[in-house]
């Protein structure tokens, strides 16, 4: 197989970018470097297109190498036969090269094995060949009756045959194929209660649906339930149709052994292949879910992470609670902890005046900009107590209700004892949740991505994949924002491109030891950073109000030589940069010719154009061009909303049959996929994405369940 030229297909890229982008990732490089430095060399493939490749590139590798360990065993032991060969040749999955090893694969002990064992093998293939018509299968039986071998009739030595004959028909890679094809266009998934009680698959307890149209999210559904013990789950097909195909394959008609034969065809069947083909496709179903659900995580967390922060802002985080309060943290502009201390809002206490009291003495005192309110327990009731309070206050104050998902992890982390080794875990939870608001992607970096809540059945997905797969989402993220090298945590620092945890504690170290770092180049002097290593993370990294003024850019130092010619070329100079006066540039490319101006500078036409829009907008954060968070000054409650009723909100979640919103009355309403828009679309991804504020119609409201529906449509 030609890796490269597949490649080419898949993605429809030319062969040298694919070449390009196959060389780069060998070399070690980074998929966000690649994204971002080499565009000329791969065609400006974004990161996810580039991580898809890699993986592509990556079974495709496994695949050749299986190849070539099972041709080399099939070769050893002295069957390989140029169909074989070929149909090794042809194969595109793991799945089928397995299939076509299965025959030569060394067996644990099984009937069949057993029935060679007692020479029983010869009979098989003389009654299996149809090479005699009138064959009397008692007569040729009687010759391999041993006592000594434990073949004590002629039906033990029949019984035995038709073992070996079972075998080789569930061995054939062709009956598999027709027979999996079959139950994938044809056969349906069952899945029937093993209880009567009720629950929440309650929905599962007598239900089919074809195996060809089954959405992943009731696959992992059923897989869940069967789990734990509620459901019963299988796949089912007509038997008939079925062993039509091995009859086919396998069976000639007007022969004594005949009958014989098609009965050992059902036992292959009933005993050997559908339980194999049941396991292998659920396997596959369950994998395909997996893979969608995990791609669903990725989709939800980018967005969140994304979040536009609340810059020079200080906020008052309150993180709700009954019984022990709710716990206050201050946070000023720069994140520096002003204030920590608890208040009892809510049941048992209901201390209200007194909380309120102190909610309105903060405000005042540290000129709260913002309130930041965690959204776990007793959430709503601190929201209207908020709500309530600033109505009261002595300066404008708006709040908005954080996604706390992951607080309490990291509060009892060994990271949150570090950097808060004096205060309590629930008031770590605390500023946790002021610094969610001020700068989401900062303070989620320092959280296990699978923590963070967003998508469905996480924890029923492979648990390895799906921490790389986050991993990977917040490593792009991070450096598509860049982050500063003098004030950056290790939590950070270790997503960018070309940095370990290791390295990222010795920059800490570093900036500790020597008051900060006032160049880029000076990262060559960090233990274990590499020339290597600093190739692919000095772009990444900026330092505000250092010597070198390219350094606050995403200028990468390998083309501070273009952007000094294209400064020089347009008459700006370095402090340009600083004063903000390098304005204009996009535009003068543009009117002069982008190619020529390249050519000039010594760089591709894309490296240009980033080059001109650091040097526009030095220190810029991609984020401040998305929508800012939907904050609030009032409430509502559940019992307020009546149908027909129109509001905004804001996506919590992304799931196959629809999207989450929260409109502000703590409990979350569902809008189903068939009520996004006025046209089809195959899932709500194509549409919205976390973070998105949306208007929505209320269709109506369940108190009882907590359950409100929404639509889009017409709104």
């Amino acid at each position: 197989m030609d890796i490269i030229k597949k490649l080419c297909t898949e993605f429809s890229i030319s062969e040298n970018r694919i070449t390009n982008i196959v060389t780069l990732l060998d070399d070690g490089n980074t998929v966000p470097f690649i994204a971002r430095y080499r565009k000329e060399m791969t065609g400006s493939c974004d990161d996810q297109t580039l991580r898809e490749i890699f993986e592509r590139l990556t079974y495709l590798r496994n695949l050749e190498k299986r190849k070539e360990e099972v041709s080399s065993s099939i070769e050893e032991q002295g069957k390989m036969t140029d169909e074989i060969k070929r149909s090794l040749e042809i194969a595109e999955t793991l799945a089928s090269v397995e299939d076509i090893y299965r025959p030569f694969k060394q067996k644990r002990k099984t009937r069949a094995s057993v029935a060679k064992e007692k020479g029983l093998e010869p009979l098989a293939e003389c009654i299996f060949s149809f090479s005699k018509k009138g064959l009397d299968l008692n007569v040729e039986a009687l010759k391999y009756v041993d006592e000594e071998k434990g073949v004590l009739t002629p039906e033990d030595a029949l019984s035995g045959a038709s073992d070996i004959i079972a075998e080789q028909i569930s061995d054939s890679p062709e009956a598999r194929r027709l027979l999996k094809d079959l139950i994938e266009k044809r056969g349906l998934i069952s899945s029937v209660s093993k209880t009567e009680d009720d629950s929440v698959y309650a929905m599962y307890y007598d239900y089919k649906e074809p195996v060809s149209k089954i959405p992943s999210h009731r696959i992992l559904a059923m897989n869940r339930g069967e789990n734990e013990g509620i459901l019963k789950v299988s796949l089912v097909i007509d038997e008939n149709e079925a062993l039509r195909i091995l009859y086919h394959l396998f069976i000639k008609e007007g022969f004594s052994q005949t009958e014989f034969c098609k009965e050992a065809a059902k036992d292959s069947y009933s005993r050997l292949i559908f339980p194999s083909l049941e396991r292998e496709i659920r396997s596959a179903l369950t994998e395909k879910a997996d893979e969608q659900a995990i791609k669903m995580f990725g989709s939800n967390l980018k967005p969140l992470l994304m979040q536009p922060p609340i810059k020079n802002k200080t906020v008052l985080a309150v993180d709700p609670a009954y019984r022990t309060g709710c716990k206050l943290a201050v946070v000023d502009k720069n994140s520096r902890v002003l204030f920590t201390g608890v208040i009892y809002p809510t049941p048992p206490q209901s201390k209200t005046e007194e909380s309120e009291k102190k909610v309105l003495e903060l405000i005042d005192r540290y000129k709260i900009d913002c309130i930041s309110i965690g959204n776990g327990t007793a959430s709503k009731e601190s929201e209207i107590f908020i709500a309530n309070t600033i109505k009261k206050a002595s300066r404008p104050v708006s709040y908005m209700v954080v996604n706390e998902a992951g607080a309490s992890v990291y509060s009892a982390s060994k990271l949150g004892a570090e950097e808060f080794p004096d205060f309590d875990v629930s008031v770590r939870s605390a500023v946790s949740i002021a610094r969610r608001l001020q700068d989401p992607l900062s303070e989620l970096v320092k959280i296990e991505p699978r923590s963070i809540g967003v998508g469905q059945y996480q924890h029923d997905v492979p648990q390895a994949e799906l921490s790389m797969s986050l991993s990977n989402v917040v490593e792009d993220c991070v450096n598509a924002v860049g982050v500063d090298l003098n004030t950056a945590s290790v939590s950070l620092l270790k997503y960018i491109s070309g940095i370990t945890s290791a390295t990222a504690k010795n920059i800490v170290a570093y900036r500790e030891e020597n008051g900060g770092f006032k160049k880029r180049a000076e990262l060559k002097k960090v233990k274990g950073l590499g020339p290597k290593a600093f190739t692919q993370c000095a772009g990444f990294l900026r330092i505000p109000r250092g010597e070198e003024p390219l350094d606050n850019t995403g200028v990468h130092p390998e083309s501070y030589d273009a952007a000094r010619k294209l400064l020089t070329l347009f008459k700006k100079t370095e402090a340009d940069i600083e004063n903000g006066t390098a304005k204009g540039l996009c535009d003068a490319i543009k009117e002069k010719g982008a190619a020529g101006v390249a050519e000039t500078c010594g760089v591709g036409v894309p490296t240009l154009s980033d080059i001109a829009k650091e040097l526009e907008k030095p220190g810029r954060d991609i984020r401040d061009d998305l929508p800012a968070p939907n904050l609030r000054t009032d409430v509502m409650d559940i019992n307020d909303l009546k149908e027909g009723m129109t509001l905004t909100g804001t996506v919590r979640n992304v799931i196959d049959f629809g999207v989450f919103v929260d409109i502000g009355v703590h409990q979350d309403g569902l809008v189903h996929i068939s009520q996004i828009c006025n046209r089809f679309i195959k899932h709500p991804s194509e549409v919205l994405k976390v973070g998105d504020v949306v208007k929505v119609k209320v269709l109506s409201v369940d108190g009882n369940k907590k359950r409100i529906s929404l639509t889009m449509k017409d709104v």
